[in-house]
């Protein structure tokens, strides 16, 4: 199928020779992916899995992950302020409202308008789950940038401590550390600390996961349904929860509380219909606004392979920020998860297959970091990859290297999305 999707592609598409390789490349990797799946996928399916038992970890244990992922956090903002302030640039809170940080800000403000600037009006395609919590914290602090800021930390350090109790119903207390650590050093990890959706969504969606994996399937279904209401990719939550639904032996009637995960992106629609009067009108305003449409991710790899080789040499800005790195990070989390496929349990592979079919398949994508960003089988699989010293201490040097350059462009506004 995947085969016949790439001819087709193709075909129509005609792709320059350089964007035919970049997207071969990115088609073989999935493909790969997917033929390493397939045989841990028989196993886990077919033997059945009981619900996990919690391991008792230490409530000081805990503490510790959650005070040491804040301070992380806040290093990040600081980290951005000085280089800010090393370039002469503003260092103030209202540089936290670049990218996608204002409409999040606004939507938060003054919920969705129905009349106004197009700009205003097109924010309808940012969902309503990271406004309304800033909109809440926003009642003890004065400003939308520090709440916004103030929930993205307390989920960002939330989730850190979810991680580890996820990965301890499976890993040693060293493995499971090592994967927090992977989480908090990503290259992109600084967008946690931005007022955006991504903390809490990663939050949510561990949740999700957590409870599935306790047999906790109603509550499970729950969370699921607040991370599609917070950000529309969490319909891939479905996957991961129908493997476990199916690996626990659950009963048919069970399988109903699956219905429950989609009535959090139901709901969305319904504010699209009171505010625009079309449940469907966000997706009228991504195409027409940011020329956004679902598409195929090789045919991503092939037109950011065509971008970054446009723009070398004469436009630093969009080749350094934007076309390179969003290139990297998909072919980086495939190869990667090509490795880890054969060691993470399989539903945590097949939610980050899908997950990454339809959110890097956008067509004009311009975030690939910050969406694999909220990939956790990606903080597992690097895990895995440094079970050896000499490989552990490369991923460790290579991930805070590129982390503190792809800061710097983020913090110098050098078209990182």
């Amino acid at each position: 199928m995947l085969a016949a999707l790439f001819v087709l592609w193709q075909t129509e598409e005609k792709p320059s020779p350089a964007g035919l390789s970049a997207a071969l490349v990115s088609a073989c990797l999935f493909a790969f992916l997917c033929l390493r799946f397939i045989s841990p996928c028989f196993d886990f399916l077919g033997a059945g899995s009981a619900a996990a038992a919690a391991k008792k970890s230490e409530k000081g244990e805990l503490r510790e992950i959650f005070v040491a992922a804040l301070l992380w956090d806040v290093i990040l903002v600081l980290a951005v302020t000085l280089v800010r302030a090393m370039a002469g640039a503003d260092i103030g809170l209202d540089f936290w409202r670049c990218t996608d940080s204002r409409h999040y800000l606004d939507i938060a403000a003054d919920w969705y308008l129905s009349e106004g600037s197009i700009d205003r009006l097109v924010q309808l395609v940012f969902l309503p789950g990271y406004p309304l919590a800033v909109r809440a914290v926003r009642l003890f602090v004065r400003s939308y940038v520090l709440a916004g800021m103030l929930v993205s930390a307390l989920c960002f350090a939330g989730s850190a401590c979810l991680l580890y109790r996820l990965l301890r119903l499976d890993m040693t207390r060293e493995k499971a550390l090592r994967a927090v650590v992977f989480f908090c050093i990503m290259p992109s990890s600084f967008f946690f600390a931005a007022p955006m959706s991504e903390s809490l969504f990663m939050l949510l969606s561990l949740s999700c996961v957590y409870l599935s994996r306790r047999g906790k399937f109603i509550p499970a279904a729950v969370f699921g349904a607040l991370a599609c209401f917070t950000r529309s990719v969490g319909l891939a939550l479905l996957v991961p929860l129908l493997f476990e639904f199916i690996a626990q032996r659950r009963r048919i009637r069970d399988y109903l509380a699956l219905l429950i995960v989609p009535l959090g992106f139901a709901v969305y629609c319904y504010v699209n219909y009171a505010v625009a009067g079309d449940p469907f009108k966000f997706m009228e305003y991504q195409q027409s606004h940011w020329n956004q449409s679902f598409g195929l991710f090789f045919s991503t790899a092939a037109y950011q392979t065509d971008n970054a080789l446009a723009a070398l040499g004469t436009d630093s800005v969009n080749f350094f920020g934007l076309w390179l790195p969003n290139l990297l990070s998909q072919l980086f989390a495939l190869s990667l998860m090509c490795f880890g496929a054969g060691k993470l349990r399989p539903s945590y592979t097949a939610y980050f297959a899908a997950y990454f079919f339809v959110a890097i398949g956008a067509t004009w994508l311009l975030s690939a970091p910050r969406y694999m960003l909220v990939m956790f089988p990606l903080c597992i699989a690097l895990s895995e990859l440094g079970e050896r010293k000499a490989p552990r201490y490369a991923a460790y040097a290579l991930c805070v290297l590129l982390g503190t350059a792809y800061l710097m462009l983020f913090a110098l506004r050098w078209q990182v999305w």
